[in-house]
C-alpha cells in the first residue's frame, strides 16, 4: 500500500467515516473511496455501499477488471434515551451485537450503575448528550421515557442527524400526538417517517426483554437493508 493511500486510511478511520480500500486484482492499484459522502450511481459505488452496509468485504468484476473491496466501517453505536426495564434489557442485548451502547438519562436514580453494570452512562439531558457524541451514520436512537421532556429533544436532534435508525416507544395514539410535536417543531412529514414508531417488529412482545428483542430485530433489518418497505 502506498504511504500516501496508508496515511488517507488512517485519517479517515480517526474521523470515523465510512471508507473502502479498492485494490485492482489485475494490476495491484489501489484508491479510497467514501461511496455514502459521495451520490455516485456505478456498479463500482452501489456494490461498496452494499459491502458496508453488510459489513462484507466483496470482489467486484467490472470492465476495467476485477477489484477486491476492503471495507473500513466505524464502529456501531446504540444511543438509548430512558434508563428503563427495557434499557436494562437491550444494552447487554446490543452490546453482544457488537454496538457501542450508551444509556441516556438525566434521572440518577434510573442511569445508575447498580442498574446497569458495565455499560457507558450519560447523565446529561437527551439534547446535550447527543449534541456531544455526534451520531453518525453507524448510530441508532431509540427513545423509552414516555416523557415527551426527554424523547421530543432526543429526536429533534437524532433527526436533524445521519443516524440509520431512530426509533421511539409508545402506541400508535403516542406516535400520532408525538407527530404534531414534531410538525409543530417545524419537521416535515418526510422527516417524521424517518421514525420507527411503535418501535420494533411486531412479535407480539409483552415483557421488557421481548420488547428489547423486537427493537434490536428491527435495527438489525434496518441495518442490513431488509426492513419492510
Amino acid at each position: 500500500m502506498r504511504k500516501a493511500v496508508l496515511e488517507e486510511l488512517q485519517k479517515a478511520r480517526a474521523e470515523k467515516r465510512q471508507v473502502v480500500l479498492v485494490t485492482n486484482l489485475g494490476n495491484g492499484d489501489q484508491e479510497l473511496i467514501y461511496p455514502f459522502e459521495m451520490d455516485k450511481k456505478s456498479d463500482l459505488y452501489d456494490a461498496a455501499r452494499a459491502a458496508l452496509r453488510h459489513d462484507k468485504p466483496a470482489v467486484v468484476d467490472l470492465p476495467e477488471g476485477s477489484v477486491f473491496l476492503n471495507i473500513f466501517n466505524p464502529p456501531l453505536r446504540l444511543f438509548i434515551i430512558g434508563a428503563v426495564h427495557i434499557a436494562q434489557s437491550l444494552a447487554p442485548m446490543a452490546a453482544s451485537a457488537e454496538y457501542e451502547v450508551t444509556v441516556i438519562d438525566p434521572r440518577r436514580s434510573f442511569g445508575s450503575t447498580f442498574r446497569f453494570p458495565n455499560v457507558h452512562l450519560d447523565n446529561r439531558w437527551p439534547d446535550e448528550a447527543l449534541a456531544d457524541l455526534k451520531p453518525d451514520r453507524r448510530s441508532a436512537i431509540v427513545t423509552l421515557t414516555h416523557d415527551a421532556k426527554l424523547d421530543d429533544p432526543a429526536l429533534q436532534h437524532a433527526l436533524r442527524s445521519d443516524a440509520f435508525y431512530i426509533g421511539a416507544l409508545g402506541s400508535g395514539r403516542t406516535h400520532a400526538k408525538r407527530q404534531q410535536r414534531l410538525l409543530k417543531a417545524g419537521f416535515t412529514e418526510a422527516d417524521f417517517a424517518r421514525i420507527h414508531g411503535p418501535i420494533g417488529l411486531d412479535i407480539g412482545a409483552k415483557s421488557p426483554a421481548e420488547i428489547a428483542i423486537s427493537i434490536m430485530a428491527e435495527i438489525t433489518a434496518v441495518l442490513r437493508g431488509k426492513a419492510a418497505s
